[in-house]
């Protein structure tokens, strides 16, 4: 029984993490993103309007950044015994709650009278999100 529980509190405490890291990385990309519009503003407006090609784009973006910190924190994040139980729980469920705090965030921003990132939307978020948790699901030993 105390194996069982440890087990649960181990995958709860492992998907937090990785929803934190995901949304450290979105609020980087967030960031720079800001910073580079008025350089792309032409490329950014022909993809903004091709939300099939930007949710792609999001999602490579989001692998690009699980490859980064795959690099960086090569091993899972919590290491478990048992992890094949539980394993990839946390790529269903941290890139949903990914896309809310980015939506949250995108939707204060709004009403702030600021301009908001495509990233900063619940699709694009989860899309971004998604994408890493992938890479870190396959690739993070």
């Amino acid at each position: 029984m105390d194996e069982l529980l440890g087990l649960i509190l181990g995958e709860i405490a492992e998907f937090f993490l990785e929803a934190l890291l995901e949304l450290l990385a979105a609020a980087i990309l967030a960031l720079v993103s800001r910073a580079l519009l008025g350089l792309f503003r032409g490329v950014a407006e022909a993809v903004h309007h091709n939300r099939v090609l930007t949710l792609i784009i999001y999602a490579l973006l989001g692998a690009l950044a699980g490859t980064l910190t795959v690099l960086v924190l090569p091993h899972p994040l919590i290491h478990h015994e048992h992890s094949w139980r539980f394993r990839g729980i946390s790529v269903l469920i941290s890139p949903i709650v990914a896309g809310l705090v980015l939506s949250a965030f995108g939707g204060v921003l709004r009403r702030q009278g600021k301009k908001v990132t495509p990233i900063e939307t619940f699709n694009y978020g989860f899309a971004f999100a998604l994408g890493m948790a992938v890479v870190r699901l396959f690739f993070a030993k």
